[in-house]
Formats: C-alpha cells, structure tokens, sequence
C-alpha cells in the first residue's frame, strides 16, 4: 500500500492551500540567510501577529510591492505619507501600528548592519547553525524557547518592534534557524 505524501506533511503542511503548502514544502524551516530574505520574512511576521498566516502568504506578492521589494535601504526612507498611502491599500493589512513597525524594522536592521556587517551574523551569534528538531507529533513543536526569547529582548533593545519571543520563533522557523518539520514530514531538512 502506497502512503500519499500529502498525509506525511506536518499537520499545517496537509491543506490544499498551493501556497501554504508551497511554503510548508520549500521554505519553511530551509536555511535562508540573504538579507532581504530576512528582512522579507520579518515583515511578514509581524503582520501575521494575531492572524492566520495563510492570509499573509496570499498578500505576499502585494507586501512585496507595498515594501519596495522589502529592501531595507528604501522602505527605511519611507514617509509618513508612504503610510497614509500604505492605510488605504486594501490588497495589503491596513494596520498603521505593523506599517510603522516594518519601517522602524528597516531602520533597525540598517543599524545592526552597520555595526555587524549583516543581519545575518547578527542572528547567528545568537544560533550559529540550524537547530534541528524532528518532534514526532505537532503538540511537540513548541511557541518559543529561551533563545527566541533572549533574541526578542535584544532586538526590541536594538530599536525593533512586533518581536515578541513567539514571534521571532516563528520566525527562525521560517528563515530556518530552527527546524521544526515533524520527524515523519518528507519536507524536513536536515539543517
């Protein structure tokens, strides 16, 4: 008997959403470290604070365009009025709080780049590799942990804002810091 491969994802990974199940497939969890990747990724999370994420995959392609293709350079420059702009575009979430945060955000990271090199490295002196999980069952898979919360802490230190520590571990499970894919998830990498 034939096992069908879409039972095998992590449970979140197991929709016929393409594009959660593209993102379950292909990046969720694989290391990426390009800048504006992680730029990219960071404004998305905050957005999808308090929200399914699969409402801010489906606006991705509209985030892009909103955040100057999340290049941090530009969307630092951005303006008061580039947010009135941003409230009343209904393709992206009209939160001022989160547009605002994204800008500081951009800023915040042009800092740590100034000082570190890159955002990157900045991270990794936090995990210098892949931390790599496999839990069996999805109740294993845990919010956060004591280093998503040290981040957190330096972060909002450094100027961040919306990182909160079940943020950031969201995030390094989307960036690939930490690698959570179930044991049994034929999507799972190996760090």
């Amino acid at each position: 008997m034939q096992t069908n491969i879409a039972n095998l994802r992590c449970p979140w990974g197991q929709t016929r959403d393409k594009i959660v199940q593209k993102y379950h497939d292909h990046e969720w969890g694989k290391l990426n470290l390009n800048e504006h990747y992680l730029y990219e990724m960071l404004v998305l999370e905050l957005f999808q604070s308090g929200l399914n994420w699969s409402v801010v995959l489906h606006k991705r392609e509209n985030f892009r365009k909103a955040f100057k293709n999340f290049d941090p350079v530009e969307v630092a420059q951005m303006t008061d009025e580039d947010v009135n702009k941003l409230m009343q575009d209904s393709s992206i979430i009209r939160n001022k709080m989160k547009i605002n945060a994204a800008i500081k955000n951009a800023k915040a990271i042009l800092m740590v780049q100034a000082k570190d090199g890159n955002f990157a490295k900045y991270l990794q002196h936090f995990i210098p590799t892949t931390i790599v999980h496999h839990p069996e069952t999805y109740d294993e898979v845990p919010t956060t942990n004591d280093i998503a919360k040290k981040i957190a802490k330096q972060m909002k230190k450094d100027g961040f804002f919306f990182v909160g520590p079940v943020i950031i571990y969201s995030y390094l499970q989307g960036i690939g810091l930490i690698n959570d894919h179930l044991e049994h998830c034929p999507f799972k990498y190996k760090g």
